[in-house]
């Protein structure tokens, strides 16, 4: 799930790029595990910030258009270049093992039910 331009560009200016793990929620639904990219993706040679939520979780069908909270939890690694398609899915298979524990952790676990997930319908946070 990525972020508009308009998103991206709100994020703190001095937010370090790289790899985190946190909370995210689609919409009203369930708080699940994810890995977000704040970067560049250099593999792909993009030239424009970029923030990619990957969501430990199967979703029965897409939700673009819909809201998508986050809370981030912790940081991973910084971002990196990769030689091969296969080392990137590699790392990214890693990140998202590390994710797991990672939330699995008491300190990250109460973060599930943060009210911040649980806002009253319309209601934003920082104009989001």
């Amino acid at each position: 799930a990525n972020f508009s331009e308009q998103v991206v560009e709100s994020f703190p200016s001095d937010i370090s790029t790289g790899i985190y793990y946190g909370w995210a929620c689609v919409g009203n639904g369930d708080v699940h595990k994810m890995v977000l990219s704040i970067g560049w993706n250099p593999f792909y040679k993009n030239i424009k910030k970029s923030v990619e939520t990957h969501i430990i979780h199967v979703f029965k069908e897409d939700f673009y258009g819909e809201i998508l909270s986050i809370v981030i939890t912790g940081y991973i690694r910084p971002e990196k270049n990769f030689d091969s398609l296969e080392a990137l899915i590699s790392a990214i298979q890693e990140d998202i093992e590390e994710a797991k524990r990672q939330l699995d952790l008491p300190e990250h676990l109460k973060l599930k039910e943060d009210n911040f997930f649980h806002l009253p319908e319309g209601k934003l946070v920082n104009n989001h």
